[in-house]
């Protein structure tokens, strides 16, 4: 069963930075893309940022020249730093790893969550 594993989430002042983690029990290049997501209560999990096996890039508007995903495959780690942060960026943020398969589709995997708070 694959695990992911985050850390580095908690409570910043708005304009500040934070990095999260993913560290990933298998190697990641197993994994056709990673990436982060956030919630908020009451709200949709929605994309944050997200990379391909092919270090091709996506990541919602509301986080460009802020956010910034990386990877080392060596590591098996999916990074993701924070910059700039605002309040509205407060939310669980969960590691995500997907892969496809022909007979059973896109098959997702998930890590538990850490809490980032953006608040003076």
């Amino acid at each position: 069963q694959v695990q992911l594993v985050e850390s580095g989430g908690g409570l910043v002042e708005p304009g500040g930075s934070l990095r999260l983690s993913c560290a990933a029990s298998e190697s990641i290049l197993r994994f056709s893309v990673v990436g982060w997501y956030r919630q908020t209560p009451g709200k949709q999990r929605e994309l944050v940022a997200a990379i391909t096996r092919a270090n091709s890039y996506n990541s919602a508007d509301s986080v460009k020249g802020r956010f910034t995903i990386s990877r080392d495959n060596a590591k098996n780690t999916v990074y993701l730093q924070l910059n700039d942060l605002k309040p509205e960026d407060t939310a669980i943020y969960y590691c995500n790893a997907a892969r496809f398969d022909n007979v059973r589709g896109r098959e997702d995997y998930w890590g538990q969550g850490t809490q980032v708070t953006v608040s003076s």
